[in-house]
């Protein structure tokens, strides 16, 4: 791809403005319009909880809607309040008119975007070509900003780290107006706060980061199923040794003797010899409309649903070439999906544990999940490598409990009773995925926030970029 700064009329970088308004929710104008500014709307997270009123300015120019807004928002994947404004009514920057590739280097497999540019968009150019990004997370329905906002992880975390491990150099506009290029030898301190920094240190305008060759376009998978947490801890943690992707799903919610059985997912690009010779073909998808209410989903129908995936597991059993998105985006076939819990919405709690003493920690935790009764709808289980340069990077050397549980009444208090047992074990919580934390709490599971707080004092002393996450944990003013 030539070096171009808006490569306009290039179906590989651009889609066309109606999609763009369609995405947002809204009724595309002419297209002959570029930028516009929402009256207020009610936006929430994927969680569909909290919901905040905001006005969301897109244009394809980031450089010049960033320079009025106090946050900047792509797809809105984050599960709570990260991507919402302070204060009710506030004006965001939308990314998603800025979604060009801008450069790409072969030679050195550097990609360079705008920050609106989508992970689907660039899969669809680059799997086919047997390149691919070195992280993903688990739906490839985000942004590159939003990635580095968040410093994304995934099932491949023991090995390559976070996204922010690859980002070659970062372009900012800064709270001061200044436009600004930072990366690990420019402006070092601005570019490890703003990896995992939730968009608080600036406007991320452009990505640079390195993809990664691959055999084939296909996934070599094994499966491996287990009748208890304890007897998948350790076979999970032995599974990375020889696996560069796992992940586990458990059932959290079954009584005995359902409850705590699980299976591993195992997988790495298959060669060439062990692949079909056709790239993958699109998958098929389905859009979940929205008409459920909060009673829709209960616990006995997830229970059934826990044992028919169990079942199907076992199944599957052994070695098989499958889909990379069925391995590393089984809901993105289920577009709309957060909507089967009806307008109350859900939270996912995710908090990652050390593993220096063993998993009798771990086994702790699953026993307080069961004694608080709460109720975890899906539950996925990650090996975590090394912590990585974000100053407020999520994962750490341990395991990872990504725990989807529909808001109720009890929700605050199930919390609050999980962040105590994380803090006492040494643990932390994913602010990508955060709603209910106290900022007691989280200052207590966080020695790093002072060196946080520092580099936003430098390059934002008056706190002019703020969101709901800030006010709630940073003490940031509405």
């Amino acid at each position: 791809m030539p070096e171009n700064r808006r490569p306009s009329g290039n179906p590989i970088c651009r889609r066309s403005v109606a999609a763009r308004w369609r995405t947002l929710g809204m009724t595309p104008p002419s297209d002959r319009e570029f930028s516009y500014c929402s009256p207020p709307m009610p936006i929430s997270g994927w969680g569909r909880f909290p919901v905040q009123q905001a006005r969301l300015c897109a244009s394809e120019d980031l450089r010049a809607v960033t320079t009025h807004t106090v946050l900047s928002r792509g797809l809105g994947r984050s599960y709570g309040d990260a991507s919402l404004p302070a204060r009710s009514g506030e004006a965001l920057t939308s990314t998603l008119f800025a979604d060009c590739m801008l450069a790409f280097d072969p030679d050195t497999g550097v990609l360079r975007a705008e920050a609106g540019c989508p992970l689907w968009r660039i899969i669809d150019v680059f799997l086919p070509r047997c390149w691919f990004p070195p992280v993903t997370p688990g739906t490839k329905y985000v942004t590159l900003g939003g990635m580095v906002a968040a410093d994304v992880h995934g099932k491949m975390h023991h090995c390559e780290g976070t996204f922010g491990n690859h980002v070659v150099s970062l372009l900012m506009r800064l709270a001061s107006g200044e436009i600004v290029e930072c990366s690990p030898e420019r402006n070092p301190e601005l570019f490890d706060a703003t990896l995992g920094g939730m968009g608080l240190t600036g406007h991320i305008l452009e990505v640079a980061f390195r993809m990664k060759r691959i055999p084939s376009p296909w996934i070599l998978e094994e499966v491996e199923t287990f009748d208890s947490i304890a007897a998948l801890l350790p076979a999970l943690r032995a599974a990375g040794q020889d696996w560069p992707f796992t992940v586990a799903w458990a059932d959290l919610l079954g009584a005995p003797p359902h409850f705590g059985r699980c299976a591993i997912m195992k997988g790495r690009w298959a060669e060439p010899s062990e692949a079909p010779a056709a790239p993958p073909s699109k998958k098929r998808t389905f859009t979940v409309p929205p008409v459920f209410p909060d009673w829709f989903l209960q616990p006995w129908m997830v229970r059934w649903f826990n044992r028919l995936y169990f079942y199907r597991a076992q199944q599957r059993r052994g070695r098989h070439v499958v889909h990379p998105e069925t391995f590393f985006y089984p809901l993105d076939s289920i577009l709309e999906w957060h909507r089967v819990y009806g307008p109350r919405g859900f939270t996912q709690y995710q908090c990652v544990l050390p593993t220096d003493h063993g998993y009798e920690t771990h086994l702790a935790f699953v026993d307080r999940l069961r004694s608080l009764q709460a109720p975890v709808f899906l539950a996925v289980i990650k090996d975590c490598g090394a912590e990585g340069r974000g100053i407020l990077s999520f994962p750490r050397p341990g395991i990872s409990y990504a725990l989807d549980m529909p808001v109720s009444a009890r929700t605050q208090e199930i919390v609050d009773a999980l962040n105590e047992f994380v803090i006492a074990a040494g643990g932390r919580v994913y602010l990508a995925k955060d709603a209910f934390t106290r900022p007691e709490h989280f200052r207590a599971m966080e020695p790093r926030l002072p060196r946080f707080e520092a580099a936003r004092q430098q390059w934002d002393p008056h706190r002019r970029l703020r969101s709901a996450l800030s006010v709630r944990l940073l003490g940031d003013q509405p």
